[in-house]
């Protein structure tokens, strides 16, 4: 039965437990990979601790003047650093809709620990996606707890490739060496109040789906919900926000990856109902898993066969974000 709402899955035993064990979770997770595109995972191994702190530390920023996140503001819409400000950025415009553009506040950081004095990092292919990062000089904490999140979530990554390839029949580390110079990104999403009544068809987050390979999210719990994704009954549903979790949804990469096995679903952040939207904010954590910009993705064998040919050919990386990026960044002109 193709499951049409998001499933809690235990990923603890795939690092511990038995073969038979690994397998059911595999498994499991195979089943929302091709059903729903979208898991909530326990069992990850994260500290609560960090993450409680990665919250506060990011409701406070946003808290701050605005001159003081201004002073971290993005340098420009193709290098995704520091701070994003209110209706700055439309993920509907990933869709070609023409919609208004989110009400939200963000800020962006990139890959740590840069090599220095080697081509491949700073060569024309490159472009921005190892720019520097930038940090708010007012909150002296805020690098140390966004730098060990970061290097948290790398950590999940990794773990998380090695159950997707048991699922998609491939060695476990079939994804490694197309990550261990990865350009993800992390970043903290603050959805502000909202006083006044939202432009028609404006949300907090568009509708679009990711063009990461996996995004690796935590939500904050607010009354009256948030995110939001298209089942293949054509509904949309919550995506539960469970106490010790994280949201774990497929990009358009790992779809192409998976000659369309495995789905890259739509997805939105509505906004509160009226009658609490004067006081309710919302925090989410994305970490938006990037493979190597020289990686090439194309369709799996384990993915394709007479019935099933391959539907996409190879394209690297790199070329296909910088085309999403600057798509995103170029605002809608809808009043």
């Amino acid at each position: 039965m193709t499951l049409l709402s998001v499933p809690v899955i235990d990923i603890a035993p795939f690092r511990s437990g038995t073969p038979t064990e690994r397998a059911a979770v595999a498994a499991e997770v195979a089943q929302a990979c091709t059903d729903i595109g979208f898991l909530v995972i326990s069992g990850h191994g994260v500290p609560e601790d960090l993450v409680e702190e990665m919250y506060r530390t990011s409701t406070t920023f946003f808290e701050s003047p605005l001159e003081t996140k201004l002073a971290v503001a993005r340098p420009e819409a193709g290098q995704i650093r520091g701070y994003s400000g209110v209706e700055q950025e439309g993920l509907g415009l990933l869709e070609d809709e023409p919609v208004p553009a989110d009400l939200k506040e963000s800020f962006d950081i990139g890959p740590l620990d840069v090599p220095t004095g080697d081509p491949y990092y700073t060569c024309d292919a490159a472009g921005a996606h190892f720019a520097p990062n930038l940090w708010p000089a007012e909150h002296p904490d805020f690098e140390r707890i966004y730098r060990r999140y970061y290097r948290a979530m790398e950590g999940l990554t990794l773990e998380m490739f090695q159950i997707f390839a048991t699922a998609l029949d491939l060695p476990q580390d079939f994804f490694v060496d197309k990550v261990d110079r990865h350009i993800s990104l992390l970043r903290s999403n603050h959805y502000p109040t909202q006083p006044n009544e939202p432009k028609p068809n404006q949300l907090r987050g568009g509708a679009h789906s990711d063009y990461t390979a996996m995004t690796i999210l935590w939500q904050e719990d607010v009354p009256g919900g948030g995110l939001q994704v298209q089942n293949k009954a054509g509904d949309w549903v919550d995506v539960p926000a469970v106490a010790g979790t994280f949201v774990v949804n497929l990009g358009d990469s790992l779809e192409r990856w998976t000659n369309d096995k495995w789905v890259s679903t739509m997805h939105r952040v509505v906004n509160p109902p009226r009658e609490v939207a004067a006081t309710q904010t919302r925090v989410s954590i994305p970490y938006f898993v990037q493979p190597n910009y020289d990686a090439v993705i194309e369709c799996i064998d384990s993915c394709v066969d007479a019935e099933h040919p391959a539907k996409y050919g190879p394209v690297r990386n790199g070329e296909y974000l910088y085309l999403k990026f600057t798509q995103q960044n170029t605002l809608a002109s809808v009043d």
